[in-house]
């Protein structure tokens, strides 16, 4: 609920404090945390009848959040979302698993003071929560790590936290080895972006390596290589990063040589290139390939930046399209929570259509199935793959 929605309180809050909402009428309508630093000044728990929030009913609000992610994963997959935020009923917190390590992220203080047991007066505790105590009962793992987001350091700091901490376990290795699709994978869990690694790009990585057989493979914004890995498990001859951080194609050579046992890796060449991505690809002439990946960071993290963020995806997908092969494909992505689907797809395909190629839309995507979006503005991540339909010839 934001700060301006809210006529009036009985008082002055703090975060972390429990917010009890009605209408006009006085009538029960939801639980909150609330945030009053925040434009979010309430981030809804629970709506309906009113419950009691004690320690019972916090464990059946995480059963139900692992519930939903039980049908999806295997014994080959060990790394996955167990909370997605607001649309499990965790407004401003995100829980991921890699292998036995539990990687927990806050976007609130809100939740700082239910990390303590006995909580710290300073950051209140949300009632009957004991929050670490609950995950090491429920989920058994051997480490815990915090991390939290760049709009909520300060708190966390004053909260005694610091970032890439261990909430629970002794091993205090930087790395942690997990797998997807019986791939071996390394996330970075104390430094790396978002919880250590790219899990919402499962699905998409799946669908690579489904098409990659005997194709040469560019993996632009390859980060630490999520896509080449699958990419060569597929059978593709060769796969080429595309990185300006020496840190991110570091990390990708070590997901590469994690895999290097399994079928088709030794025959794959393995190319890389630290370089800006638009300079690199608005070189020219420019060497083509049969599987052109465009997966960028987010171009707009303000809704200021949106309009920037639109005319930079139009060009990374023109620049991106003079480098696939006729008869290739391409998948341009975007995880910009500031530019709509409708808009991000518009942008791709006008700018495929003003070409001067033919081009095959085949399918759109969203979020892996352990990252639900309930509402509009959590739908951030969106991808489209497109055909390129010439004949012969470029």
């Amino acid at each position: 609920m934001y700060s301006e929605k809210i006529r009036e309180s009985n008082r002055t809050g703090r975060a972390g404090e429990l917010a009890v909402i009605y209408d006009r009428s006085d009538r029960f309508l939801a639980l909150g945390i609330y945030d009053p630093d925040s434009a979010l000044a309430v981030r809804i728990l629970h709506r309906g009848a009113p419950v009691t929030l004690d320690p019972a009913w916090w464990k059946a609000h995480l059963e139900m959040a692992l519930e939903r992610r039980r049908e999806y994963f295997s014994a080959d997959t060990d790394g996955y979302r167990l909370i997605n935020g607001e649309s499990d009923g965790w407004p401003g917190l995100v829980l991921d698993r890699y292998a036995d390590c539990l990687v927990l992220k806050l976007y609130t203080p809100a939740w700082l003071g239910s990390l303590r047991v006995p909580a710290d007066s300073s950051t209140p505790a949300l009632p009957g929560l004991q929050l670490v105590p609950l995950l090491q009962q429920t989920l058994n793992p051997a480490r815990i790590v915090l991390r939290f987001s760049r709009n909520i350091a300060d708190a966390a700091r004053k909260a005694g936290f610091h970032d890439g901490q261990n909430l629970f376990g002794s091993d205090s290795a930087p790395s942690v080895l997990f797998r997807e699709s019986g791939l071996r994978l390394e996330a970075d869990v104390v430094l790396g972006q978002k919880t250590g690694f790219y899990l919402d790009q499962r699905e998409n990585r799946r669908r690579i390596a489904d098409m990659a057989r005997g194709a040469d493979v560019l993996n632009v914004f390859s980060f630490s290589g999520g896509f080449s890995v699958h990419a060569a498990r597929g059978g593709a001859r060769s796969v080429t990063d595309l990185d300006i951080s020496p840190h991110a194609l570091a990390s990708a050579r070590r997901n590469f040589s994690l895999n290097i046992d399994l079928p088709g890796f030794a025959a794959t060449r393995h190319h890389q290139i630290q370089a800006d991505a638009f300079e690199w690809l608005a070189q020219a002439p420019g060497e083509s390939h049969d599987i052109v990946i465009l997966d960028p960071p987010s171009l707009a993290r303000r809704e200021a930046d949106r309009p920037g963020a639109i005319q930079a995806y139009q060009r990374l997908a023109r620049l991106g399209a003079d480098r696939v092969r006729s008869g290739g494909y391409l998948l341009a992505a975007s995880c910009s929570a500031h530019v709509t689907e409708s808009e991000f797809f518009s942008a791709v395909r006008s700018t495929l259509s003003a070409s001067g190629r033919s081009w095959e839309e085949i399918g759109i995507e969203g979020h892996a199935p352990d990252h639900p979006a309930s509402f509009p503005e959590a739908r951030y991540l969106k991808a489209l793959y497109a055909r390129c339909r010439n004949p012969g010839g470029e």
